[in-house]
């Protein structure tokens, strides 16, 4: 499906005014943490990705890995806005992290970046990796939540990778129902607004966004989740979004694989890369971590 013209411009316009690198306040750019970086590739099976390679000190023979994907409602590149969090798992949990710069859309629509985001799980859970792909964790902001999600469940439905953990922040999980009609009070206007596009770019077919690898909360998806990853999921409850992470976070709870549910009062999408203080941020990327460090303690 070819996408409109006014469609096509105002992704290109988002695309284009996207900063180049975050700017986050000092105190939860967490710049004391040093990191030790290294860029590479990882072949898929839409080609090959960049993605940047964070090492824990120490090296990483013997310790596990962490997929992380970004945010950008799907459409725009913005994996060096979670380079903070990246070194601070990397350093806390003593993991390397690999921050993956998947192709977004309408370059590339569903099930591509989920495909994509699977094969790069599949592909640091090899025997021949620097660090011990049998500890294996996903996670993401945002879309990259959303996406993390789906490789989980692809991992579920084939069998391997085995996932020892899923982390999903702020993640859109119901795309069946439009984001301009989640507006509710006390609630924020962004999504409300940009949402609609984006879904559109993501999966302009309408009778798609039902499928589970993308609307997971949604009403069609209602196969047990039992055997996933177990998941730690995070929340804002000014964010629109946050009724379907919390209705998933049911599913997992019945499937045995809810880690947790942090729901945080008085802040919305995007927190912790938007504003919130420290005090706010801290706690929530130390239960990352923490998370992380357990479910690889249990393998």
């Amino acid at each position: 499906m070819t996408l409109p013209l006014w469609l096509a411009d105002t992704i290109a316009t988002l695309v284009q005014k996207a900063p180049g690198s975050p700017r986050l306040a000092p105190e939860v750019a967490f710049a004391e943490i040093p990191a030790l970086t290294e860029h590479i590739t990882i072949p898929t099976r839409h080609g090959d990705i960049p993605a940047v390679q964070y090492s824990p000190p120490g090296g990483a023979a013997g310790r596990g890995v962490y997929v992380n994907l970004h945010g950008g409602g799907f459409v725009i590149r913005h994996p060096e806005q979670d380079d903070a969090l990246c070194r601070f798992i990397a350093a806390t949990a003593g993991v390397t992290v690999l921050n993956v710069d998947y192709t977004p859309a309408p370059q590339s629509r569903f099930p591509g970046p989920v495909e994509q985001a699977y094969d790069v799980a599949a592909w640091a859970a090899a025997s021949d990796r620097p660090w011990d792909g049998n500890k294996l964790a996903i996670g993401g902001q945002s879309a990259g939540g959303a996406l993390a999600a789906g490789a989980a469940r692809l991992a579920l439905e084939t069998g391997s990778p085995r996932i020892a953990a899923q982390v999903l922040m702020y993640p859109p999980l119901d795309l069946t129902v439009s984001a301009a009609s989640k507006k509710a009070a006390g609630k924020e206007t962004f999504l409300v607004r940009m949402g609609p596009i984006f879904d559109t770019a993501y999966c302009p077919d309408r009778a798609r966004r039902g499928d589970r690898l993308i609307s997971p909360a949604g009403p069609s998806d209602t196969t047990s989740l039992a055997g996933i990853a177990p998941a730690l999921v995070i929340t804002g409850q000014k964010d629109i979004l946050r009724d379907e992470a919390a209705r998933y976070s049911a599913r997992l709870q019945d499937a045995g694989a809810l880690i947790a549910h942090i729901d945080l009062p008085e802040v919305g999408h995007g927190f912790n890369i938007l504003g919130a203080p420290r005090e706010v941020v801290l706690p929530v990327y130390q239960a990352i971590a923490q998370a992380i460090t357990n479910a690889f303690g249990k393998g």
